[in-house]
């Protein structure tokens, strides 16, 4: 088996253990042992404690019945108002112990709840110290969320021990620091090496495909800003590429399909203009130019495969409503990416396996999305025909840049 569908096969996999996996029910927990009072703990864990909203995270708390209430958050909605979320408590002993379960949300839909549960216990530890167990309950399919939950609670309970000893908050954490984020981008280049050759050019083609993800990245989160997002920011993820992250809930059909689209979209220009400086040197232009090409304009065509999580997936059940429609055009994006590999010389027979590969992965991912409150605002018929036009515009950009680039290196 080649390399590349060696990375090929084994991203799929990732991707499903990421996205589809059935891992269940699963709980996340973490102790916080502080120099403190069950009091002052129990004050800033407690919904209707003094001090629950010591992190910013919660602005306010209204009572509504006996264990019964609802939080203002700090973080905003689709609407730019601040999202509210209900909640019941139940088997509370006060001091000791709660359990927390969401009962309405105002951003998402009851169903990301519904097997959601907190539990909190506190008691006396070591001489002058307090024991705290935060514990998080739920049912996941692929593991993403299950790791984030447990950095996120492993993350609460480093900055609660801090409040709870010294009275001080620090916002921020260094996983998202940039520094971090070079650091994992470096990472990423070590991890892809391999798969290129163990020599220097291979080191120059992973850092190249780096940079891809980088500026692919920037582009959607240009697309975040130009809808109104009033912040963006970049996560890498080690061979699985990276990951562009807005400031606030989608709000409209169209705002997801522009902002799935112009990752491949902003790399588009880049490509164009590559090729152009490309043909313009001629036998002047470094060995390596047309070799970026491809790397750019495959990694880009690649995200945009009509796989529901991939950006061309995203695109068309935007445009396409309906599950014939959305069928319909999903094939005709695969045909045109299949005949793409068959353009550049692979057999037919291969890029069919593919297609059925990445066929499977969409059908498996379909059901693992996160439901908002209400519906979002639909699509006239101006920004769908926008879309289309993009969307078969930056498509035909890479694949021609695949076939042109492949052909000048390897004919």
């Amino acid at each position: 088996m080649s390399p590349v569908f060696a990375l090929l096969i084994g991203t799929c996999f990732l991707l499903w253990l990421v996205l589809s996996a059935p891992v269940g029910r699963r709980t996340v927990s973490r102790q916080v042992v502080a120099r403190t009072s069950i009091t002052r703990l129990w004050a800033a864990l407690h919904p209707f404690g003094d001090d629950f909203g010591w992190n910013g995270a919660v602005t306010q708390v209204i009572r509504t019945g006996e264990g019964t209430g609802c939080m203002v958050t700090s973080h905003m909605g689709r609407d730019g108002k601040p999202i509210e979320r209900c909640f019941e408590l139940v088997d509370e002993v006060p001091g000791e112990r709660f359990t927390m379960r969401y009962t309405d949300d105002t951003s998402l839909a009851q169903s990301f709840w519904e097997d959601h549960e907190m539990r909190v216990s506190i008691s006396e530890g070591a001489p002058g110290r307090v024991v705290a167990e935060i514990a998080e309950t739920d049912r996941y399919r692929g593991i993403a969320f299950l790791v984030f939950r447990h950095f996120a609670l492993r993350r609460l309970a480093i900055k609660l021990k801090r409040w709870a000893e010294t009275g001080e908050f620090k916002p921020g954490g260094i996983f998202e620091h940039p520094l971090t984020q070079l650091g994992m981008g470096g990472l990423s280049a070590m991890l892809l090496w391999p798969f290129f050759g163990l020599h220097a050019n291979g080191l120059f083609l992973a850092v190249t495909l780096t940079v891809v993800v980088a500026l692919h990245e920037l582009g959607h989160m240009a697309a975040f800003r130009m809808m109104g997002h009033t912040s963006a920011r970049m996560i890498f993820l080690p061979l699985l590429g990276g990951i562009a992250l807005g400031g606030r809930p989608y709000d409209r059909h169209f705002e997801i399909g522009f902002s799935a689209l112009m990752g491949a979209g902003f790399s588009a220009f880049g490509v164009a203009i590559l090729i152009w400086w490309q043909m313009a040197m001629g036998q002047n232009a470094p060995d390596n130019f047309a070799e970026i090409i491809v790397i750019a304009a495959l990694f880009n065509l690649g995200n945009l495969m009509p796989v529901w999580k991939f950006d061309g997936g995203q695109v068309l059940r935007q445009v396409f409503r309906g599950g014939a429609s959305q069928a319909a055009a999903a094939f005709l994006m695969l045909g045109i990416m299949v005949a793409t590999g068959v353009a550049v010389g692979f057999s037919a027979r291969i890029m069919m396996v593919c297609g059925a590969i990445l066929a499977i992965l969409s059908l498996i991912t379909t059901q693992t999305g996160v439901k908002p409150k209400t519906a979002l605002v639909p699509m006239n018929s101006r920004e769908r025909f926008a879309l289309v036009a993009a969307l078969v515009s930056v498509t035909a950009i890479h694949a021609l840049a695949v076939v042109w680039s492949v052909r000048l290196i390897f004919y």
